[in-house]
């Protein structure tokens, strides 16, 4: 019987925003959402679902942004070569990036796994070339040297249905996201295609969707999955990340 995968959770960083920008109809102080990343640890491989934020966002500790500012930042010790390395992965051995999408706080470490090869939707590849725009498509990010590995819709990584790439477009054009079936059951990691719980229990789409009627669709589905059991962990959900335990496996059943 083939091992199953096994499901870590990082944060590599920080995003900073009003309410509204999440929930347009929302009001209130500032949020604090994560800029997670994930490994999945396969038998047959490693990947790295999103890498968070590059080194130009870094700040000291001393001069970390101030509560009621709109911005990106993290620290020493946040990319993801640190927290790989805290667990014990050298970050030379991931196979594979899959990137939900090619906006910098969601690339800016691939740098930083020079032997992944990287997977990304055609049309989100297509779309990073055409609107390049500082702050959010930067090629410095993204186009890193290493190998390009164009999708197309749905994509089984490993051919046993442990991991699946799925599309869910919307926030861009070629946003994606990825399934793991773990024992405990399944999990999807969001990444923007939903930034909070909040907007799924509302079914409200953030001002920041490309394609709204896709958007929608995606949501549909989402919301059909978690209806079904899959358990979904959101964008950049402060509320749902104090209950996600960094560094260790994920919904893993006690033994």
């Amino acid at each position: 019987m083939t091992a199953a995968p096994r499901l870590f959770a990082f944060n590599c960083g920080w995003f900073q925003c009003r309410p509204g920008y999440f929930v347009e109809s929302d009001t209130g102080d500032y949020l604090r959402g994560p800029v997670p990343a994930y490994l999945v640890d396969h038998p047959k491989g490693r990947m790295v679902f999103d890498t968070g934020m590059g080194v130009r966002y870094r700040r000291e500790l001393a001069d970390a942004l101030p509560p009621g500012k709109f911005g990106l930042e993290w620290f020493e010790g946040m990319d993801i070569a640190a927290r790989l390395k805290a667990i014990d992965i050298d970050p030379a051995s991931i196979n594979w990036i899959v990137n939900s999408h090619l906006h910098i706080d969601h690339c800016g470490g691939n740098a930083h796994l020079p032997n992944a090869t990287v997977l990304i939707q055609r049309r989100e590849w297509d779309a990073a070339q055409t609107m390049a725009e500082p702050g959010l498509y930067e090629a410095l990010d993204y186009d890193t040297g290493q190998p390009l590995r164009l999708i197309d819709g749905e994509h089984d990584l490993f051919g046993d249905g442990t991991v699946r790439i799925v599309p869910t477009h919307g926030h861009t054009h070629g946003h994606q996201s990825v399934i793991v079936r773990l024992p405990a059951g399944e999990v999807l990691l969001a990444a923007d295609c939903c930034y909070t719980e909040r907007n799924l229990d509302l079914m409200v789409l953030p001002r920041a969707t490309q394609d709204v009627e896709q958007g929608l669709i995606t949501f549909e589905r989402l919301a059909r999955l978690r209806a079904a059991g899959t358990h979904i962990l959101f964008g950049h959900d402060g509320r749902q990340w104090a209950t996600v335990t960094e560094n260790v496996p994920l919904f893993e059943k006690a033994s």
